[in-house]
């Protein structure tokens, strides 16, 4: 898809607005609708998950260069497994994790304006640092507040701007409430609302564009899939990583060739009618993370297993695991998961 060349550039990312969610709801939301269509539909990266997704958004690389293999991901180096969006501490350096210069750090050369557009208790997170690098981070507070704001760069710059707003309102309600509920609805409204008010302000040489990071699919409890109870699918497996509709097994170092096999093999048997498994290297050849750098192979799991039917993978054994009061979840290859939109507006729109 092309797009016509503009002075002032916004992308407005919806965290978990899929194309799938956004039609059966284009009755609540007048503004997108008048600019959905076929042809305003993209896919998403591989897995579909915010880390990976924002990541591959603000470099404009696959997770096999950028390193943010998943939700959360296994690091090598210090031997275990953090979260890629919170979990970051002073053992892992977001400037050297995340591998390769972000569009911001290039457009700033360039002479561009560069920035950000989120809310404050985003400001400093590591995973700001690692994808966001290179932009000037603006605080604003509603949804309605940002969007204005990032709107508001353009009129103000005396050089070429590119200004990058995130809304993760309707991703926060999916998960809690699922995205067929009407939080996720009324989410949707008031986004819909925010740029109603900003999209007539937009410069004559100003375009925006409306985009997500994946969609989602409801999973109700009883769709969880409580994997530990089949012991052997766990022998010599260390970490677990990934997120519960695409896991990562990691290995004990050490673990030979054989039981290595003969666990995957018990995985397929296992889930392989209602998931892809996949080894490491089959899901490299196969090109699920884009071209694999050698530095980010061993935060790949070792066995990978994304789910393909309506259900999630949860490790019962985990203490206080609030992630399983989720309904909305993504991560997997699923249609409702991987296709996003890609919505025009302003001088994108001509």
């Amino acid at each position: 898809m092309s797009l016509p060349p503009v002075r002032h550039a916004v992308v407005l990312l919806v965290d978990g607005m899929g194309a799938h969610n956004l039609k059966a709801r284009l009755g609540h939301a007048r503004t997108l609708a008048g600019a959905f269509s076929k042809a305003a539909v993209i896919q998403s990266g591989f897995p579909t998950t915010t880390a990976a997704a924002i990541a591959g958004l603000t470099t404009g690389q696959r997770a096999g260069q950028h390193g943010l293999v998943g939700y959360s991901a296994f690091d090598p180096v210090n031997d275990r497994v953090f979260q890629q969006l919170s979990g970051w501490d002073s053992r892992t350096d977001p400037a050297t994790w995340q591998r390769v210069p972000t569009i911001f750090e290039l457009a700033s050369k360039r002479g561009f304006t560069a920035v950000t557009v989120g809310a404050a208790r985003y400001r400093d997170s590591g995973f700001t640092k690692a994808v966001l690098r290179g932009a000037r981070y603006l605080v604003a507070g509603s949804l309605a507040e940002r969007v204005r704001a990032a709107v508001e760069v353009g009129h103000t710059s005396d050089q070429p701007s590119l200004t990058y707003v995130y809304a993760p309102e309707l991703d926060m309600a999916g998960h809690a409430n699922g995205w067929q509920s009407s939080q996720w609805t009324h989410a949707l409204e008031a986004l819909d609302a925010a740029l109603a008010a900003s999209v007539p302000l937009l410069a004559p040489d100003q375009g925006l564009l409306v985009t997500a990071d994946h969609g989602m699919i409801d999973i109700p409890r009883e769709s969880h899939v409580l994997f530990d109870s089949a012991p052997e699918l766990l022998e010599g497996i260390a970490h677990i990583a990934g997120e519960p509709r695409c896991l990562q097994l990691h290995f004990h170092t050490g673990v030979d060739a054989d039981l290595r096999s003969a666990v995957l093999e018990r995985w397929r048997e296992s889930e392989g009618g209602r998931a892809w498994v996949a080894s490491r290297d089959e899901a490299i050849d196969a090109g699920w993370f884009g071209e694999v750098a050698p530095d980010v192979v061993a935060r790949i799991g070792d066995i990978i297993v994304a789910a393909r039917k309506a259900i999630a993978y949860y490790d019962s054994r985990a203490a206080n695991d609030k992630g399983r009061n989720m309904i909305g979840q993504h991560g997997s290859w699923s249609d409702e998961e991987l296709r996003v939109p890609l919505l025009r507006y302003g001088a994108f729109a001509l």
